[in-house]
């Protein structure tokens, strides 16, 4: 996957992270290659999701490590150059291209540089109810979570691209946005999202499908919203997966291909009308 100049990147445009949470890397491609993910395709390259290996296994572990700059890894021998890096010696990994920051997270470097950081939450570890889920909305200068986005509500994420839609048509033209969303709906339970599926019978790779196919019936809003000001970098990836009874597992935070592998993807949003 081509990697962009991020020192280019950085002040110029604006950007977008969405993950994907627990999205697994298999059912990601069998659903691109179905044909069945039209709107998310139409902005990955050709060769659709890029094989990544996760930065930690669980939400938590991997948005600290996401923010400190380590995006998933692609999964093929390194070292492999990244798109963002904390300054610090020895780093094998920060090479020309790479935006170094000595702030000690992502969102703190571009709110320096500029940028009006924004998160959109969806699991519990964003949830802002407790000490523990404000850790990571604390990170970002304006942060929204209600009960509408969690992995309770079949509608999640229509209504966290609403707000997303509504945080960025409000901000002054001139004002570049960092815009972070973790989108909750293929987290458990996701057995909603089939039809004919039941509570009673649980969830599945099967609903699992169906709660990404969701996504991506109303992913074109959130992209159209993060291009209507000026062109947009994107980054579209999963933090980690999840077993479905694959070896006897099940869940996540545990040490399973299905876990440590993802889907990946990085794109630029080309404006709807003139930049600002």
């Amino acid at each position: 996957m081509h990697r962009p100049d991020m020192n280019e990147v950085v002040g110029r445009d604006d950007m977008l992270l969405l993950t994907l949470d627990t999205l697994r890397y298999d059912v990601a491609v069998e659903l691109a290659e179905a044909g069945r993910l039209p709107n998310l395709m139409a902005h990955l390259p050709s060769s659709g999701w890029e094989k990544r290996h996760a930065p930690g296994n669980f939400t938590y572990a991997s948005h600290q490590a996401i923010f400190a700059g380590f995006l998933p890894t692609p999964a093929t021998p390194g070292p492999h150059p990244r798109l963002f890096a904390a300054r610090f010696a020895g780093s094998e990994t920060t090479a020309d291209g790479t935006f170094v920051f000595d702030e000690p997270d992502l969102v703190t470097a571009l709110a320096a540089r500029g940028y009006h950081t924004v998160c959109i939450g969806g699991v519990g570890f964003f949830n802002k109810q407790g000490a523990l889920g404000n850790v990571l909305p604390g990170l970002f200068a304006e942060s929204h979570w209600e009960s509408g986005f969690s992995v309770a509500s079949p509608t999640s994420f229509e209504e966290q691209v609403a707000r997303a839609e509504k945080v960025v048509s409000e901000l002054p033209a001139r004002q570049r946005v960092f815009l972070f969303l973790n989108a909750s709906a293929l987290h458990q339970p996701n057995w909603f999202y089939l039809p004919g599926a039941t509570r009673a019978a649980g969830d599945s790779r099967a609903t699992h499908a169906a709660a990404l196919e969701y996504i991506d019936r109303h992913v074109g809003r959130l992209f159209d919203a993060m291009r209507s000001r000026r062109r947009c970098f994107a980054i579209v990836c999963s933090d980690h997966g999840t077993a479905y009874g694959d070896d006897g597992f099940t869940g996540h935070r545990l040490g399973h291909e299905s876990v440590w592998t993802v889907p990946y993807g990085h794109f630029f949003l080309d404006p709807l009308e003139c930049s600002a």
